[in-house]
């Protein structure tokens, strides 16, 4: 199949990730792919690192004029590169792509929606999701929920498709274990939580770091924090202006940018997604689960279709995340039982099912 993937996304998030890593591996798989980025975009760099074929366009504009000749160039394009699908990742251009379905037919047409806000329920919305669209992709059940009871599009046209994770890349290993516990101090007598994600208000960074605090004043002397991350929209500073109120600098440890991701989950004895709002895409609940380290999690965006309810609890509620981290840290069944509980989810949850369920969607088939 001939494949343009419209990722004009800014930052290299959860849904960029979500949209560059389905075109690897539909190009792995043998099938031709051109990534549509914004020109100058970690999207864009990201995209050329991973050797992906990439175009730019200015597929955010608002200029009428810009609009016009974006139109003009995108049905060159759809020319030149006859696609069979057209992916959209993002709202902005989506209009011109349906209505460029919907004169000539010449491609199938897919909006994948992998963003938190709900899309308003009004004729535009309705026009360009159950009319032009030929499928709708849902990275979580809030999103495909809407999709099926607000807006109405038959379940024959929509489809939930949570991503996947390299299954080869993310998995164990017990001397990348060794090596990072070895370089921080850790030792088998520690428990270890970790959290793996860019510093930012929405990771829950500063309630993980006061739950730790809460947790061993009230008797879990044995807790160990890892903080698997670097600073973006929060410093690296005040991170540790955090860490220094809670009293907790003895016993957290932040890696920075982490050359072997698995090495380091593979470090932990359990894995925590705080995040406040957002995980759409929860990229680093998927690569703790391959690496079958159990995880417990807020129960926002796509977290519910990943976890038991036994392995939630609410943003942002501080004693209730200390009191996950003290039953992770002295209930073994509770961790075993959360564990294989997961090992079952992540098996149906690999790149190729990624890949596979993706293709019946491109190729009409569900």
């Amino acid at each position: 199949m001939r494949i343009i993937q419209v990722v004009n996304v800014r930052w290299f998030n959860a849904t960029s990730w979500y949209a560059l890593f389905l075109s690897r591996l539909l190009m792995d798989a043998g099938h031709e792919v051109l990534v549509l980025a914004l020109d100058g975009t970690e999207t864009h760099a990201k995209a050329l690192a991973w050797g992906l074929p990439v175009r730019t366009m200015p597929l955010n504009t608002a200029n009428p004029l810009t609009i016009t000749r974006l139109m003009r160039d995108i049905s060159r394009l759809v020319d030149e590169f006859r696609p069979d699908v057209v992916n959209c990742h993002r709202g902005e251009s989506f209009v011109l792509w349906g209505l460029l379905r919907t004169l000539s037919s010449r491609f199938r047409l897919v909006r994948t929606r992998g963003d938190q806000r709900l899309p308003r329920n009004n004729m535009p919305n309705r026009w360009l999701h159950a009319t032009c669209a030929d499928a709708v992709v849902s990275t979580n059940s809030v999103m495909h929920r809407h999709f099926l009871n607000t807006f109405g599009i038959p379940e024959k046209r929509l489809h939930l498709i949570l991503g996947g994770v390299d299954r080869d890349v993310f998995a164990f290993t017990q001397k990348g274990r060794m090596t990072v516990r070895d370089r921080y101090g850790f030792d088998n007598s520690h428990h270890v939580i970790g959290l793996l994600g860019r510093f930012d208000e929405v990771k829950g960074q500063r309630e993980l770091i006061e739950a730790v605090a809460a947790a061993r004043k009230a008797g879990a002397q044995h807790l160990r924090l890892m903080l698997i991350g670097f600073e973006t929209a929060t410093s690296e500073a005040e991170v540790r202006g955090w860490i220094g109120h809670a009293e907790v600098d003895d016993i957290t440890v932040i890696t920075g940018k982490c050359p072997d991701v698995a090495a380091c989950i593979s470090a932990c004895d359990v894995g925590v997604v705080a995040s406040k709002w957002s995980e759409t895409i929860a990229r680093a609940a998927l690569e703790f689960m391959s690496c079958g380290v159990p995880l417990v999690g807020t129960t926002v965006g796509v977290m519910p279709d990943l976890l038991d309810d036994e392995a939630m609890f609410p943003p942002a509620d501080v004693p209730a995340l200390a009191a996950m981290l003290t039953r992770t840290a002295t209930d073994a069944d509770f961790l075993s039982r959360i564990a294989a509980r997961q090992a079952e989810r992540i098996a149906t949850l690999s790149g190729r099912d990624f890949l596979e369920r993706t293709l019946a969607v491109y190729g009409g088939e569900s």
